[in-house]
């Protein structure tokens, strides 16, 4: 059995080991989640660096929208920052979403039938058109696209679109649900919803990832018929 002189000794050298692993950036960030409101000269002591060297790391991470600087005023002398990690700072954390959103859509297709899950999945959808109404209606229909290549971005998709001879392709790289679609395929729903809300044409998907794609792409007739225009539910009889 380890003494405590040698299990304190153990612990400080497993640390040790695992701050070397950590770039500076990392233990600067882990430094900032552990204790919000974190001043220069305590992360500069959490990392085993200079002040100077921690500025550099604070000044990259604030213009990558990772943390967030507040000045702190006090009584006599000039104020001094703080800093926290902001909303973006918090996602470069691992999170359990992915377990307890499959548990969840698990316990709903247990209670539900398929016609009211079908309602909720385009419910979703509705809400994020909802959120954006005004921003997109306006635009041809190639500057739609262009805006659902962002709108797809914010989402957490990787995607592309072209001209072709029939009409347009769209394709997506990355799928932030794919480890939960292939659980539960009604996710996939999710982003050709939104992309016949935005584009207010119908969408064809002819490839998927959860089939062996290497990718999810999509078209668009040149000459298919438009859908309905969408319009405010005050304005919608």
């Amino acid at each position: 059995m380890l003494s405590v002189d040698s299990y304190v000794e153990t612990m400080v050298e497993s640390d040790l080991k695992l701050r070397k692993k950590r770039t500076t950036r990392d233990v600067i960030l882990h430094a900032i989640k552990q204790s919000p409101q974190s001043k220069v000269e305590e992360l500069a002591e959490a990392a085993d660096v200079s002040p100077v060297t921690v500025r550099h790391h604070l000044n990259a991470l604030q213009a990558d929208g990772a943390i967030e600087a507040t000045s702190i005023r006090r009584k006599v002398g000039r104020p001094y920052y703080v800093y926290s990690l902001s909303e973006r700072g918090h996602e470069l954390f691992p999170k359990r979403y992915v377990r307890l959103t499959s548990r969840l859509l698990d316990e709903m297709k247990d209670r539900l039938p398929q016609e009211m899950l079908d309602e909720i999945f385009g419910g979703v959808v509705d809400n994020v058109l909802q959120e954006h109404r005004g921003e997109f209606e306006h635009l041809s229909l190639e500057g739609r696209f262009d805006y659902l290549v962002q709108l797809l971005s914010d989402e957490g998709f990787l995607s592309t679109w072209e001209r072709t001879a029939d009409g347009y392709r769209l394709v997506e790289y990355s799928c932030p649900y794919l480890s939960i679609s292939s659980a539960h395929s009604e996710v996939c729903s999710f982003d050709r919803q939104l992309m016949s809300g935005v584009l207010q044409m119908h969408v064809h998907q002819t490839s998927c990832m959860l089939n062996g794609a290497s990718c999810c792409e999509f078209t668009v007739e040149a000459d298919s018929e438009p859908l309905v225009s969408l319009q405010h539910p005050e304005n919608q009889k």
